[in-house]
């Protein structure tokens, strides 16, 4: 991706955080009027109207028009990756569930996890797919959609379930030495993958465990049906699909692709193919009523698959609890995403054409006094661009290059950076709507951010841990005449 950073002398600090505010009034007043329902399309329009105020505030600032648009043309690009994958993992999510392959994972899932230890269960599980995929995204499109079926089964409420998924998912994407944002953040601040993995692991390791506590506790406090009660739901799985655990070799080869360092988008095709194949042979009924046709020959068999991985599919049950999780978008599905993700580059490619993302970093540098004041100024500014740039890369890459010689200055290794980028960049830039991380995981789990964020336990609490590190001078590595100490 393109790292430089667009600087303004002509910008004052105010000017720079006018759209800010503008756009935070304006988000809040929508989601006070639309509710759940303005990811629909209204907090889209609200973010080109964000951009539209960034604008005039750089006309006055003498930034052409065609400066900006190049910009946006930037960061437009710059989320094409993002864009495809959600596309396949709509198809993805069509595929498996007519096959069978989420089904089974529930019904298996029902009978192996219990409520008192489902939570709990959920963040070690995401957290060991994510270490070996390296991707939190992949994670979620995976065992995270069969944990939220599971969990929805079960009676908990699907932002907790979320919020266990996210924090798993989130803390092996930090910890994976495949992670693409565990090798960017050491890149951006100048130390090794290895030194900075473990120098994370530092914080991380105390976070997770605190998290682990809180969804121990959570789980041993909500009120679930129990697995006397699920017992009507794995009769009704049954009625509805041929239940095998030859199903999960789909998902083991994707993973499998995915630890073998296949490209996401490859490994994603893959399952969403395999997947359909298996629904021709295991759930022919189902493809056939999906078809619309009389009999299963090869062109019903075809419109069948290609509708699951298109459109909406709805398979069939009188069991309420079921009916919302025999329902898939396909690709279809994704597109109020990718239409969120567009609109918040629009308003974070102006941001930046017109410097008003270095401003703010650099302003915020500036406040930085002490070393203690430096990690916040950082965390800060971390969470400023996630909000304002809407991508959590730029989130690290920004402050990343702003901040480096600051470090240095005041005698800090650069691991101290790089961890601060990831606690602070990384977790949190998943806790906003309209950021490509919380419009990726809203769109693939079908929770609302904001539903999940208050069960994110993880992710909020990352930034605060290494501002305790920072405060109390806990593992703050030095250096001595420019070296490491």
């Amino acid at each position: 991706m393109d790292t430089k950073i667009n600087s303004n002398k002509e910008l004052n600090i105010w000017e720079a955080l006018i759209p800010v505010f503008a756009l935070i009034t304006m988000l809040g007043y929508n989601v006070y009027i639309f509710g759940d329902s303005a990811l629909g399309g209204s907090n889209q329009f609200i973010l080109l109207l964000g951009a539209a105020v960034a604008a005039i505030i750089g006309f006055f600032n003498k930034v052409s028009f065609q400066k900006m648009m190049d910009e946006v043309a930037e960061n437009i690009k710059s989320t094409t990756g993002a864009i495809l994958i959600l596309l396949m993992v709509g198809a993805l999510a069509g595929t498996w569930l007519i096959s069978g392959i989420i089904p089974s994972m529930i019904y298996y899932g029902l009978q192996i996890l219990s409520p008192a230890v489902f939570l709990p269960a959920t963040l070690i599980i995401c957290a060991v797919i994510s270490i070996a995929t390296g991707s939190s995204w992949t994670t979620s499109a995976t065992v995270g959609i069969a944990l939220i079926g599971i969990g929805g089964a079960l009676g908990f409420p699907l932002g907790m379930v979320a919020g266990a998924v996210i924090s798993g998912a989130y803390f092996g994407d930090k910890l994976s030495p495949m992670s693409d944002t565990t090798n960017l953040a050491p890149a951006m601040a100048g130390t090794d993958l290895f030194t900075h993995i473990k120098y994370m692991a530092l914080t991380t390791t105390p976070t997770f465990i605190i998290s682990f506590i809180l969804f121990i506790i959570l789980g041993l406090t909500v009120e679930t049906k129990g697995i006397a009660d699920s017992s009507s739901l794995l009769i009704d799985i049954e009625k509805s699909f041929n239940i095998t655990p030859w199903l999960f070799l789909v998902p083991i080869i994707v993973i499998g692709m995915i630890v073998k360092k296949t490209e996401p988008l490859v490994a994603l095709l893959i399952g969403t193919l395999l997947a359909g194949i298996f629904a021709i042979i295991f759930q022919p009924e189902i493809v056939l009523m999906l078809s619309g046709g009389k009999s299963l020959n090869f062109a019903n068999a075809y419109k069948g698959v290609l509708n699951a991985i298109t459109i909406d599919s709805v398979i069939p049950t009188e069991n309420e609890t079921l009916k919302e999780l025999f329902k898939s978008g396909g690709m279809q599905k994704m597109l109020g995403t990718i239409w969120l993700i567009l609109c918040a580059m629009v308003f974070g490619g102006i941001m930046d054409a017109i410097g008003a993302l270095a401003r703010i970093s650099q302003t915020l540098l500036k406040m930085a006094k002490s070393v203690f004041g430096l990690f916040a100024a950082t965390v800060g500014s971390c969470l400023a661009l996630n909000i304002t740039a809407s991508d959590q890369y730029l989130a690290i890459v920004v402050p990343g290059k702003m901040f480096a010689k600051a470090y240095k200055d005041k005698g800090l290794a650069p691991e101290n950076l790089s961890r601060t980028l990831e606690d602070s960049g990384t977790v949190t830039s998943v806790l906003i709507p309209w950021n490509t991380c919380g419009a990726y995981q809203s769109g693939t789990l079908g929770v609302d951010t904001f539903d999940y964020l208050p069960y994110a336990f993880f992710n909020l609490l990352s930034p605060v841990m290494t501002l305790i590190f920072a405060a109390f001078n806990i593992k703050i590595k030095q250096l001595v005449s420019g070296i490491e100490n």
